[in-house]
């Protein structure tokens, strides 16, 4: 004879299986559709979007375009303004510096400096003064007269002052053209410079004009040109050895015109030096 079951220890349910009420699970028994929409609603709350790095998404609800939005909001106009500013910093400080270069002034006396000094000097027609500044140029580098009146020229002197100096350093011996021009003239034949590359060097170092001529002259006479000239012609031979003998005759036909020597001259050194193409010692 079968037992009758407890059924107030066993319950059975709708499909005539037993379970106990307090071990039921809790679970959420709604449509998928609804509990994807409330997950949605979670995601988007200020905490999911703070720890996405959303702070804009979570104050704005969570919207894509609002978080774009708000995002853009980060260029604030003070953080724009300082960029800008910034840039249009750097580029005014450019624009300061080259606009101090072109209206730089040279200095009296210095590199690229005029004939007329940029501040007039209280001291102007100081004598003393002057032959101070003459003196100081000298102990620097020797100088011709010329060279030295226009230096103090270019320091704001009067001229009267400046030629008084100059006539005095004269008589001393502390100006000496004609010595001048001898050291000159042994510098430019060590440079192997011609009779017209002499005559102009001398001219731009403050020669008296009739000097130079004079002291070239000299010079050509006793066969000084001539012997620069062939001087250069062997430089000229010793590094285009090996090239074609028009090449090596064109090379020092173009250095020889740059030092100032005649055609002739060259013509001639050309002759002896340049009859082959075998270097020369």
């Amino acid at each position: 004879m079968g037992t009758v079951p407890d059924f107030a220890t066993d319950s059975r349910s709708d499909s005539g299986f037993p379970h106990t009420v307090n071990s039921l699970p809790t679970a959420d028994v709604r449509p998928v559709a609804s509990q994807k929409n409330d997950s949605y609603k979670e995601d988007s709350s200020p905490v999911q979007a703070a720890a996405l790095g959303l702070e804009h998404g979570a104050r704005f609800g969570g919207s894509l375009e609002d978080i774009d939005s708000a995002a853009n909001t980060d260029m604030s106009d003070e953080s724009l303004a300082g960029h800008h500013t910034s840039r249009g910093h750097c580029s005014s400080r450019g624009f300061d510096r080259k606009a101090r270069r072109r209206g730089r002034h040279p200095r009296a006396g210095g590199f690229g400096g005029g004939s007329a000094p940029a501040v007039p000097r209280a001291d102007a027609d100081d004598a003393d003064v002057c032959r101070e500044a003459a003196l100081t140029l000298l102990d620097a580098a020797a100088r011709s007269s010329g060279a030295l009146a226009r230096r103090l020229a270019d320091k704001g002197f009067d001229t009267n002052v400046i030629n008084q100096v100059i006539d005095r350093l004269t008589r001393l011996g502390l100006v000496n053209d004609q010595a001048y021009a001898q050291d000159l003239l042994r510098s430019c034949l060590h440079r192997t410079l011609g009779e017209r590359g002499v005559l102009s060097e001398m001219t731009r170092k403050g020669l008296d004009s009739g000097l130079a001529a004079q002291v070239v002259a000299q010079a050509s006479r006793e066969g000084l040109f001539v012997d620069s000239a062939y001087e250069l012609g062997r430089k000229v031979a010793r590094k285009t050895a090996g090239l074609d003998l028009k090449v090596r005759k064109r090379r020092f036909w173009s250095a020889g015109s740059r030092k100032g020597h005649s055609p002739d001259l060259l013509n001639q050194v050309a002759a002896d030096l340049f009859a082959s193409d075998d270097p020369l010692d």
